[in-house]
Order: C-alpha cells, then sequence, then structure tokens
C-alpha cells in the first residue's frame, strides 16, 4: 500500500494544514520556493537509529526504512524550519501490519526538551483486509497531555486545518521544527487500541520513501525571501476539506466527551456532534468501505 498526503506547516503565521492523496501542490496552503526539486538522501537528511535497516537505494533517492525484532529505523532532516511545504511519496507496508507505525512529522524535541512543538502524522497498520488508517496531531509547548488527534480515511483532498487562536494560546506551534520518518511497534496502541499486535512471523515491514522535498523557510535564515510568506487556502479547497472530514473522520478529539467532558477551548462543537459515539469514535467508522482502495500515497508536511 502506498499514500500521498501533504502537511503544510506554516509555524510564523496562522495554520497547519494536511492534505491526503492526490492533492495538487497548487492546491494546498504552502509557501512557495523558487524552486522544487526532490533531494537525495545525503542532501537533506541524516539517519537517526535502526542500523542496517535504513538502506538507500537509486543513487539515495529511494529509502527503506524497517521494522523487525531487533529495532525499527528512521531519518530526520539536517536543518529546522519556521514553516513550509516537505513532502514524500510514501509506500507502506502491505498484508498483515498491524500495529507497525509509519510515522512522518515535524518536531524540535531534540532541541526543547520539555516544552517541544510536534505535528504529527502517523499510518496506523491493519489486520489484513483492513486499510491503514491516518492518525494527525498538533503539540504546542510541550502540551502532550492534551491530545488533538483526529484519525481518517483519506482520499485526495486536504483533512485538516489547526488555525492559531487565543484559545490556543502557547499550545500552537511556534518553534522551528526538524522534519521526521519513521517506523516503529505500537502495538501497544496503534490497531484497535492495541487489540491486535505486530506479528513478527511477516517482518521485516519496509517503507519505502521517495521523491523527498524540503521547501521551507530555515531556522538560520534571518532573511526570510518573498518566497516564505503563506499563502490563503482556496474557498473550494476548503469545502472540499470540509466534506472529506464529514464522510471520512473516525475520531475527533473534540466530540471526546470521556477524554474531555469539556471540549478544548478551539473547539467549536455543533449538531455534527451526534455523529460521534461519547468515546470521540464515529457512530460509522468504516465509513469508507464503497471507496477504492489506495495502492500508492504521497506524504507532505
Amino acid at each position: 500500500m502506498a499514500c500521498h498526503f501533504l502537511l503544510a506547516v506554516l509555524l510564523a503565521s496562522s495554520s497547519w494544514v494536511a492534505a491526503s492523496s492526490g492533492a495538487a501542490a497548487d492546491d494546498v496552503m504552502v509557501p512557495r520556493p523558487t524552486t522544487a526539486a526532490a533531494l537525495t538522501f545525503r542532501e537533506g537528511y541524516t539517519q537517526l537509529f535502526g542500523d542496517s535497516n535504513l538502506r538507500l537505494h537509486g543513487d539515495g533517492k529511494r529509502v527503506h526504512i524497517s521494522l523487525d525484532e531487533r529495532t525499527g529505523s528512521g531519518f530526520a532532516s539536517q536543518g529546522a524550519y519556521f514553516h513550509g511545504f516537505f513532502s514524500a511519496s510514501i509506500k507502506l507496508p502491505s498484508d498483515y501490519a498491524a500495529g507497525v507505525v509509519v510515522a512522518f512529522y515535524m518536531s524540535n524535541g531534540d532541541v526543547y526538551e520539555k516544552t517541544h512543538d510536534e505535528l504529527d502524522f502517523e499510518f496506523l497498520g491493519n489486520v489484513r483486509g483492513k486499510e491503514w488508517r491516518v492518525q494527525t496531531n498538533v503539540y504546542g509547548d510541550g502540551s502532550t497531555a492534551v491530545g488533538r488527534e483526529e484519525r481518517f480515511y483519506v482520499d485526495g483532498t486536504p483533512i485538516r486545518e489547526v488555525v492559531r487562536s487565543e484559545a490556543m494560546g502557547a499550545q500552537f506551534p511556534s518553534k522551528p521544527m526538524s522534519l521526521y520518518a519513521t517506523i516503529w511497534d505500537g502495538s501497544s496502541w496503534a490497531t484497535s487500541g492495541g487489540r491486535y499486535k505486530v506479528e513478527y512471523k511477516y517482518a521485516p515491514y519496509v517503507a519505502e520513501f521517495t521523491d523527498l522535498e524540503l521547501r521551507g523557510c530555515a531556522s538560520h535564515d534571518r532573511a526570510q525571501p518573498a518566497s516564505c510568506e503563506p499563502e490563503g487556502m482556496p474557498a473550494r479547497q476548503r469545502a472540499a476539506m470540509e466534506r472529506v472530514r464529514a464522510r471520512h473522520m473516525t475520531y475527533g478529539y473534540c466530540y471526546d466527551r470521556a477524554r474531555y467532558p469539556a471540549p478544548l477551548p478551539e473547539c467549536r462543537v455543533g449538531a455534527e456532534a451526534a455523529m460521534y459515539l461519547p468515546s470521540g469514535e464515529a457512530r460509522s467508522s468504516d465509513r469508507r468501505r464503497h471507496g477504492k482502495r489506495h495502492r500508492r500515497a504521497d506524504s507532505a508536511l
């Protein structure tokens, strides 16, 4: 299975936008640099962990990270960014992949240990015959005790926008972050709340990253170019986002009354809350059975 997801990160401005597979880059709210060439691994990234579980192919233009009984693996960008457009095409492990988590995210936890910011795409594996799910999350100023998860089946449009507001205050990410990609064992929670675990008899689980792009406003650049100024989301994209959220979101933290009896201050809960259980799960969780299965996905931050 493969997927293409877009995440436009606008830390110095107003919002964070996540978009799903098939979305054209020009339709997504992104700072647009003058060049947009995909990088080789060594031009923009470094290995985080996993020794031989990270392998380069095609002159460094394809990166395989894998999970086996010994370890997972991962890599990170060499630089940190205030905001930008960070992209990769990701081919996820197929067949049985319960408990496996492939993450593509921004973070500055290595610099701000107790006040870090983070924007997440987490691809959650599943049992044979069930699709992967995509979970997004956002943390600001070390607010890890407050989870702002939203979980989706997605296909071709933006899926989430988090707008800076007084209600979120310091919990809106505001510091430069690096890009990360990892694969790891999330057996305790990733699939049906931990009911299904990683089965290492199917290992290694391999995720392939290609078309790697880093198009952001680097933290070390004091004179930011005009291309770093964020653009607004077109009205048709916002309308498409609202439609996909209504049809494909399977969990939303704003509707989780068990976890948050009083919704978090940025939540605007209306009549649509009737579509969700007190747990925050959608009443009809498998909303895209009628849809086609993805075979390839691209991810961007």
